[in-house]
């Protein structure tokens, strides 16, 4: 189930990301991100849509996942 990022407060919102940028992992390429820089990419992609926030009831866990793959 998808879960509008605009219905959430925005501490609880920064937390999600947050979690999801720990989680990311490896930094791929020659250049460094900041996890600031992350957090702001992950934020922008929900809000212009092309990421959303998925509710699993089986896990009761929310995740970020692309648009694309959640149609």
């Amino acid at each position: 189930m998808q879960i509008p990022w605009q219905q959430l407060e925005a501490e609880t919102l920064t937390a999600i990301i947050e979690a999801f940028v720990l989680r990311e992992g490896t930094d791929y390429g020659e250049h460094e991100v900041s996890f600031a820089s992350k957090v702001a990419t992950v934020r922008a992609q929900l809000e212009s849509g092309e990421a959303v926030l998925v509710w699993s009831e089986l896990h009761e866990t929310v995740d970020i996942k692309p648009a694309a793959d959640v149609r």
